[in-house]
């Protein structure tokens, strides 16, 4: 039992990052287009895609979002015929920005907060893996003010300070039945900060082409004092010392964006991204608990990510002066190693669709709509540290709403 014990904690920390966890709802009219926007001039959500296209919009900006994101995933074990489903949980991914700069200045100022890493997962506690996994809530939202200044009339840069607000919640089974039969139970919570900046250029050619490239630094985000709570029966309390903490250290990856936009004529918009995340920083992750026992023992747990790319495509179409049809696609590529599959992160190669309506209520204020469908590619794994095998196959589906105010 000590043994299996040991096992289990040893994979206690999966709170794995992965494409999945890569957000990328930051704006209502980028995300109709399919997340492009690095080398356009849309809104004020330039702060997150291109800092340094900020100096060159034409108006001021406060606008702000909400893309309810619903995700749907379910596990067939190796060798048989049964199927568990994630619970219907929606999280809430939200983006705000202001851009201010005097009429006619060269530089403007902005402010964004948005979510650029997250997850909701919910397997319940009656599943095959939920001795790996009951369920994760994760969060990290960043606060960026930004500068960015137009040297000449055709091109710009920008740059940023980058604070991050993280959070975790996450419960798994621990195979030591109380009295009643009942597992028990392990939860991880607590709130960390950390730090980063970014910084992008922006050109106009004389060709109607628009260029961006952004760049966006790692953050290591550190939770300390978070609490650990353990639930089981009494006979085993002196293993599971309470209360309890825990440290740990989260690496948010560096991303890269190369971004072109063509103006094919004054009612379209074309626009193409290549975006590199560095994943390959997450190399392992460290749990250390403020109070060990021979049971709890302090973990490290390899993760061995890989550099991932997202291939980018979207077109706007001005149906009218007031209306604006989006539509949009793109393939990402899986960070996540075979043997590393975890069922947080049940991470695979993947494609999505994106739609988008905007229409101008008044002069100086727009609505936007976007909806995008993402499905990973099913995926058969057995995981090197917990031995889950089986199949996962996993479908996201994300409404989203905007308002912005421009003058």
């Amino acid at each position: 039992m000590r043994k299996l014990l040991l096992l289990l904690l040893a994979c206690l920390p999966v709170m794995a990052f992965a494409q999945g966890f890569q957000v990328n709802l930051e704006g209502q009219k980028q995300i109709g287009m399919g997340h492009t926007g690095t080398g356009l001039l849309q809104d004020g959500a330039s702060v997150f895609f291109n800092p340094g296209a900020m100096a060159m919009l034409p108006q001021n900006y406060i606008q702000g979002g909400i893309s309810p994101l619903i995700f749907k995933s379910d596990f067939n074990p190796s060798g048989t015929n049964d199927q568990f489903y994630t619970k219907n949980k929606i999280a809430t991914p939200f983006s705000g920005y202001a851009v201010w700069g005097p009429k006619n200045a060269p530089w403007k100022f902005g402010v964004g907060i948005y979510t650029p890493f997250g997850g909701l997962t919910d397997w319940g506690n009656q599943w095959q893996g939920k001795y790996v996994l009951e369920s994760l809530n994760l969060k990290a939202i960043y606060i960026q003010p930004t500068l960015s200044i137009r040297l000449a009339d055709f091109v710009s840069i920008g740059g940023g300070f980058v604070y991050n607000i993280g959070s975790v919640d996450l419960t798994r089974a621990i195979p030591v039945a109380n009295v009643n039969g009942n597992d028990g139970q392990a939860r991880l919570k607590g709130t960390g900060h950390g730090y980063g900046w970014n910084a992008g250029i922006f050109f106009k050619t004389e060709s109607s082409i628009t260029v961006g490239i952004d760049y966006r630094s790692k953050v290591n985000t550190t939770i300390n004092n978070g609490d650990a709570m353990f639930s089981v029966a009494p006979s085993l309390a002196a293993n599971f010392p309470q209360p309890n903490t825990f440290t740990a250290s989260i690496p948010l990856p560096s991303t890269t964006t190369l971004g072109l936009g063509f103006y094919p004529s004054k009612r379209w918009v074309l626009a193409a991204d290549v975006n590199y995340v560095h994943w390959s920083v997450y190399k392992v992750l460290e749990f250390d608990y403020a109070q060990n026992t021979p049971t709890l023992q302090d973990t490290r747990s390899p993760r061995d990510y890989k550099d991932a790319v997202t291939l980018r495509g979207g077109a706007q179409y001005a149906a009218s002066d007031n209306l604006f049809l989006r539509a949009g696609g793109g393939y990402a590529t899986t960070a996540v190693l075979d043997g590393y599959v975890t069922p947080e992160a049940p991470d695979a190669n993947r494609y999505y669709f994106t739609a988008g309506l905007g229409y101008k209520l008044a002069h100086h204020l727009d609505l936007d709509f976007s909806f995008e469908y993402e499905k990973l590619l099913a995926r058969t794994q057995t995981n090197y540290e917990s031995q889950l095998s089986g199949t996962f196959k996993t479908h996201v589906y994300i409404p989203g709403i905007g308002l912005a105010y421009h003058w």
